[in-house]
């Protein structure tokens, strides 16, 4: 009996003795799950920039390229794109949740037009590029992979991104504001230099304006012999030599 006694303890002990080490292995785990998700006093990170050299060559070309337009960079595509069904919603974002392209040019509603990729030193995976070509197509989307020592012509991209007809109109919109712009330089350029001319234009005086017939020391020096039109004659040309531009003379 006392045998039996021992052994219902032995088994009761043990018995007592994992569930306590269950329970403590229990709180260990959790504890170690809230302290993961605690917020760092000091964070383990530092801040970089968003592209490397070879993409930021790009991205200043297509700032260039679509001056009315927004360049976005590294935009997940789950971004602009929506699930068709909620009950699919969730499986689709998390395969589309890493997706992302190099840049993304859309207008000021936010309608995006056209996504570019700039490969990088391990260039892009067949299947992620495929991937994006057909899912974008399939969105209205436009997709190119660009390099910089590789570039298209600006018409040829815009009427990728816009449409022939809506390039065409934007280019000549950009043209019609350049030339806007340059005359309305040349005009305040003009402006200037006519005031400059007007305040040196002087009064003849009585001296000045009698001319005698007597002999040579009645008449002006010959280096200053239009000089009673000021100096306006022998200021530089704004319109052929532009007065900030050129600060010596031409030789």
């Amino acid at each position: 009996m006392n045998e039996i006694s021992a052994w219902l303890l032995t088994i009761v002990t043990a018995a007592v003795g994992m569930a306590a080490g269950a329970l403590l292995c229990m709180c260990l785990t959790r504890r170690a799950a809230r302290k993961r998700k605690m917020i760092p006093k000091n964070w383990p990170l530092n801040s970089r920039v968003l592209a490397n050299t070879e993409e930021r060559k790009v991205w200043r070309w297509l700032c260039q390229t679509f001056p009315e337009h927004h360049v976005m960079i590294k935009l997940p595509v789950t971004r602009f794109m929506l699930p068709r069904t909620k009950e699919q919603g969730r499986h689709w974002y998390d395969l589309l949740s890493g997706v992302y392209c190099t840049f993304t040019v859309c207008r000021d509603d936010g309608h995006v037009l056209g996504c570019v990729d700039v490969p990088g030193s391990n260039r892009l995976s067949r299947s992620n590029r495929q991937l994006k070509k057909t899912l974008l197509a399939q969105c209205g989307v436009a997709y190119w992979v660009l390099e910089s020592v590789n570039l298209p012509t600006p018409a040829e991209i815009r009427a990728e991104f816009m449409g022939e007809m809506d390039a065409m109109t934007q280019t000549d919109k950009r043209d019609e504001a350049m030339i806007n712009t340059a005359r309305m330089k040349l005009r305040t350029s003009l402006d200037r230099q006519r005031q400059s001319r007007n305040s040196d234009l002087t009064p003849l005086t009585a001296t000045e304006g009698h001319t005698s017939n007597s002999g040579p020391s009645s008449r002006l020096p010959a280096d200053s012999e239009f000089s009673i039109f000021g100096s306006g004659l022998h200021q530089e040309n704004s319109f052929l030599t532009p007065l900030d531009s050129r600060g010596h003379e031409l030789h």
